[in-house]
């Protein structure tokens, strides 16, 4: 059986960038026959004591990210009393961002785990957005970090999206007189929803251009007036007994309407 040569890589973070390097530089030498040997969330210097006492042991290289400048230069400092062979992976690149940008890194460790963290905690959003949107399942209301209710018509979909990408959970739930709302509703604290009203002028003429787009006669019950009273009429005795702030998207943009609902939520989830 060929031995395998053993590689120690060490980071202050999770060593997923310097095992990656070095299974591709493997690759160009032996098939990347090599037994690398991860050591994770190093921070002091018995970490790296303990990894040069066995690199030595197995005469193996040490190939490593570490953005802390004390740990680094400890690392650097054993290995040649040692005469092991230490690869800095991130000096050379980030010497060159600090010439060229003028400015110090943040020898942070793991910035790039937790760039990780909120892309999946926005995709996660997103997904729940989509999965929760128009009342479809009265069971993601209780979940949601924001509860928004309105009418048809009054942007709930594309601000559960906006604030979605924001890393919030919003489900919305449209508010018709002749369906009651989900009993989850009158469960959610009230610094959770927002509803959201808007002029019976504006939402007839949001309604009688949503029928055009949908090749129907602008006549219909959906965008008569005498139904968009019945439906605000009913909408705002639903967000009294909630009991939730109101929000008035009449001439609002998405962008704007979202603003204040993060406004209002920081205020009441403040006191």
């Amino acid at each position: 059986m060929v031995q395998k040569e053993v590689v120690y890589v060490v980071s202050d973070s999770v060593g997923e960038t310097a095992e990656l390097v070095v299974k591709a530089v493997a690759m160009q030498f032996n098939g990347g026959h090599v037994d690398i040997r991860r050591n994770s969330y190093v921070d002091d210097f018995e970490d790296i004591e303990d990894v040069i006492l066995l690199a030595k042991k197995d005469r193996s290289i040490i190939v490593y990210t570490i953005v802390i400048p004390t740990l680094k230069e400890y690392l650097d400092r054993r290995a040649e009393e040692e005469g092991i062979v230490a690869v800095d992976l991130l000096s050379p690149l980030m010497n060159a961002f600090e010439s060229r940008l003028n400015k110090q890194p943040h020898h942070q460790p793991g910035l790039m785990r937790k760039l990780d963290e909120e892309y999946f905690r926005r995709i996660e959003a997103i997904e729940f957005a989509v999965k929760y949107d128009d009342g479809r399942d009265p069971r993601g209301i209780t979940k949601a970090d924001i509860v928004l209710i309105g009418v048809s018509r009054t942007s709930k979909t594309p601000l559960s999206m906006y604030l979605a990408h924001k890393r919030f959970k919003v489900a919305n739930v449209p508010l018709v007189p002749e369906v009651p709302p989900p009993d989850e509703l009158y469960q959610v604290p009230r610094k959770n929803c927002i509803g959201l009203i808007i002029s019976p002028d504006k939402l007839n003429e949001i309604r009688k251009e949503r029928l055009k787009a949908l090749g129907l006669a602008s006549q219909a019950n959906y965008a008569s007036f005498e139904r968009i009273l019945e439906e605000l009429d009913h909408a705002e005795k639903i967000m009294k007994r909630v009991g939730c702030p109101i929000i008035d998207v009449s001439n609002k943009a998405v962008e704007e309407t979202a603003g204040l609902i993060l406004d209002i939520l920081k205020k009441e989830r403040s006191i």
